[in-house]
């Protein structure tokens, strides 16, 4: 990969952190923004390093401002930035965790692809790639706030692949299936708790849904971005993308 200057959100920690260090290991320069400031603080001292909250516009459009004056311009952003929300049945979700869930998944991802659009239409190239789930896909019981958040930034995706292709700015969406470390672990055991049952029981049921009887790791997702950022994808945009194993059943009975 020629050098590129690339942008990741939630980059200090998980899917982030993974391609963080794809891209670096690829030979491109990397600025990674993270709400985790202990996590930014162990990440490599030559990457910039930014501790903001997605979801704030003036903290993004500052961000943007010495983005601009430090590199010049913007070749890869990572809209990566997610949180998991509430597990509850529809009628237990409470109207905060919604919100809360979907300013940071699609909120964010929002501001920083507005931001990034200009830089990269004035070079007349780009690419931008969200991290969406299968959630986005498929829908998940209990997980209303997360799936919803999910569909939309594939929309949000698609849009923008056409609004920006004219200029040679490509747009894809990476939807990950279960996903090994901290942030999974977590999910398995509210879904647990919810269903009355073991974290171990979910997790099997989740393999269970897949063809390869597998959860996935962050250093996959991390793979298929460095190569939607490359030339080898240079007519890839529009497109939603799973890294999953195949989901064949998105809601496994346990």
């Amino acid at each position: 990969m020629a050098v590129q200057n690339v942008l990741i959100t939630a980059g200090a920690s998980g899917i982030g952190r993974a391609m963080a260090d794809a891209f670096a290991e690829a030979g491109a320069r990397v600025w990674v923004v993270d709400s985790d400031a202990e996590a930014l603080g162990a990440c490599p001292q030559d990457w910039h390093r930014d501790h903001i909250d997605v979801t704030d516009e003036a903290l993004v459009t500052d961000l943007f401002a010495r983005l601009g004056a430090e590199w010049g311009g913007l070749d890869v952003l990572c809209a990566n930035a997610g949180i998991a929300g509430p597990t509850a049945l529809i009628e237990d979700q409470p109207l905060d965790g919604f919100r809360r869930c979907v300013a940071v998944n699609l909120e964010g991802a929002f501001l920083f692809t507005r931001a990034a659009a200009p830089l990269m239409k004035a070079a007349k190239r780009g690419a931008i790639i969200f991290t969406s789930s299968t959630a986005g896909m498929f829908g998940y019981p209990n997980r209303a706030p997360y799936s919803a958040a999910k569909w939309a930034v594939n929309g949000l995706m698609k849009t923008t692949a056409m609004e920006l292709g004219p200029f040679g700015i490509r747009t894809n969406s990476i939807c990950p299936g279960s996903v090994e470390g901290p942030r999974m672990e977590g999910v398995l055991a509210r879904e647990a708790a919810a269903k009355g049952t073991t974290r171990d029981a979910i997790y099997a049921g989740y393999a269970s849904g897949t063809s390869m009887r597998s959860f996935v790791e962050a250093k996959d997702i991390a793979q298929m971005a460095v190569f939607l950022a490359s030339d080898a994808a240079r007519f890839v945009s529009g497109q939603i993308i799973a890294v999953d194993g195949h989901t064949e059943n998105p809601d496994p009975k346990v």
